[in-house]
């Protein structure tokens, strides 16, 4: 008998909203037409500001930010899946 995983088969909505990686000049171009300015520098770390958030960008670096990472900046910057999808 087959193990079968229960979530083999996600629906499109699921699959839709998978975040991938992302370059960071793509990422600030994205997060500056979601409402976002600058960047400005700042100490170690380039920043992004909108209303009060003040959002730190990872510095350069040779490969792409991850889903990880990106997931872990568009909570910080307060913004939804959905919304970083529509940018697009």
């Amino acid at each position: 008998m087959a193990l079968i995983w229960p979530f083999a088969k996600w629906p499109d909505a699921f699959v839709s909203n998978k975040l991938t990686s992302v370059k960071r000049t793509d990422l600030i171009a994205r997060l500056k037409q979601l409402g976002f300015a600058g960047p400005f520098s700042g100490g170690k770390h380039q920043f992004l500001t909108r209303d009060s958030v003040r959002l730190i960008l990872p510095n350069p670096h040779a490969s792409e930010i991850g889903p990880a990472l990106l997931a872990r900046i568009l909570q910080q910057a307060g913004l939804t899946r959905e919304e970083w999808m529509a940018s697009a």
